[in-house]
């Protein structure tokens, strides 16, 4: 019987509540099982030192002479072997990143210091460094260490970059080894494959508190205008 029983409540009510709870717990366990899974693959295949670009922690400081070259292999941070690689769409020729993705990182600048605790996390994007960390400024990303791929195949390696040069949104998971090798452990994107998505939405809380409403999460889209428009109001309130 769930815990949350309330005076008032009507015979059906409850029993179908007693339903959901039982579908709830399954759906736990299933969670629970899938995860084991996830932990139990072997390595994927070694995978090559790729380059990114990284500019100064403080993002008001953008002199291209703090704009230096970081390799995958010194991702791996405060004693970690394991680094979370968030995939962010934001081309090479775009000015600023999809919104949705932009949700996502929301998100995981406001969790990532609790992340690293266990594992390396940073951000990667095809948008040159400059354009990265101008939006990020904007947006408050400063938690989250910022890398451009732009004149790497990292994103087209792991099946975030098409033909075209379009950007797919996703996260990866890499293993450092003791003989400083980097392998791959486990990539997962928006789509599962050609007939089922939602592959990423358990990483972000929005969907989740969306699936909890009796409307659900109908045909809500997110934009970036709105993130800018709490931000001036908290400012406004400052003076």
């Amino acid at each position: 019987m769930s815990r949350f029983v309330f005076a008032g409540e009507s015979d059906d009510y409850r029993r179908r509540r007693e339903e959901l709870l039982a579908a709830e717990i399954a759906l736990k366990d299933q969670v629970e099982r899938v995860a084991e899974m996830r932990r139990a693959l072997p390595l994927g295949r070694r995978v090559p030192d790729y380059v990114f670009r990284e500019g100064a922690p403080d993002l008001g400081h953008n002199d291209p002479a703090d704009v230096a070259d970081v390799a995958l292999a010194d991702l791996f941070t405060d004693g970690h072997d394991t680094l979370i690689v968030d995939h962010l769409m934001f081309g090479a020729a775009d000015d600023e990143p999809c919104v949705m993705c932009s949700m996502w990182a929301d998100g995981y600048n406001a969790v990532a210091p609790h992340i690293m605790q266990r594992a390396s996390f940073v951000l990667v994007a095809k948008a040159e460094i400059g354009t990265l960390r101008t939006f990020a400024r904007q947006r408050g990303w400063e938690r989250i260490r910022l890398l451009s791929s732009h004149s790497s195949t990292f994103n087209r390696d792991f099946g975030m970059e098409n033909a075209d040069g379009s950007q797919n949104p996703g996260l990866s998971v890499f293993t450092r080894t003791p003989d400083n090798g980097v392998f791959h452990r486990y990539t997962i994107g928006a789509q599962f494959d050609e007939q089922n998505n939602r592959g990423i939405d358990p990483y972000t809380p929005v969907w989740n508190l969306f699936d909890l409403l009796p409307q659900g999460r109908g045909d809500w889209y997110p934009t970036h205008g709105y993130m800018q428009r709490h931000q001036h109001v908290h400012e406004d309130r400052a003076d």
